[in-house]
């Protein structure tokens, strides 16, 4: 009962997850990120632990097909997993075991890659991809679009209750961290946060590497 999107931004090298489900803490769970490695997502009876195990075989030079290849052969029970996989270079595979849920989709494009299971209809994979092309946009408002855009195409079988959207820039934490539980409209509220947070990511940026030029900006 999850939809996820992960993409890599070719001007920037970020990459990102964007992903919403019916179920709870989607974004505690699903969406892995590394900057300068790449992007996951691990969903369908999920096991939060292929995420940053992938993470890993990217950093070792592993690129997308060799870590989604490694993942499935070192895990017993990948029949029930659904795996997306970016690497830093824009390589996008995916993987849906045999007893993933209907209607679900797998879908790949440049640099990005769209996942689900229990989907309402067909149409939602070719909506999300679509709409998360590299058009210069910042990942996080290509991955946004991408989970409207699914919603706007059926979603999921079930209403959705959680949405996070998780990006990986320049720094070892996170350039964009944004979650949403138990809501009623869980991606109309991570619009209304992103929208918000937007204009203030290259703050936060600066408030950890030079505080000094904050103070020094604040006072001219």
């Amino acid at each position: 009962m999850t939809l996820s999107l992960v993409a890599r931004c070719t001007r920037t090298g970020q990459v990102g997850v964007g992903v919403a489900t019916s179920d709870i803490a989607v974004g505690s769970r699903v969406p892995h990120a590394a900057a300068g490695v790449g992007a996951i997502a691990t969903q369908h009876r999920t096991d939060p632990r292929l995420g940053p195990r992938g993470l890993a075989l990217l950093r070792s030079g592993c690129d997308a097909a060799a870590t989604v290849g490694a993942l499935v052969a070192s895990t017993p029970q990948h029949a029930w997993r659904q795996l997306a996989v970016v690497d830093a270079a824009g390589g996008a595979v995916a993987f849906s075991g045999d007893r993933v849920q209907p209607i679900f989709t797998e879908l790949t494009g440049d640099g990005r890659v769209a996942i689900g299971n229990m989907l309402a209809s067909d149409d939602v994979g070719p909506a999300v991809l679509a709409e998360a092309a590299d058009d210069g946009e910042p990942v996080a408002q290509r991955l946004l679009r991408a989970l409207e855009a699914g919603l706007a195409a059926g979603g999921e079988v079930a209403p959705l209750r959680s949405a996070a959207v998780l990006v990986a820039g320049e720094q070892p934490f996170p350039l964009v961290d944004l979650l949403v539980d138990l809501d009623d409209q869980p991606v109309a509220r991570l619009r209304m946060l992103w929208d918000a947070y937007r204009p203030r990511v290259e703050e936060f940026v600066v408030r950890a590497l030079d505080p000094d030029r904050l103070e020094a900006e604040a006072l001219t």
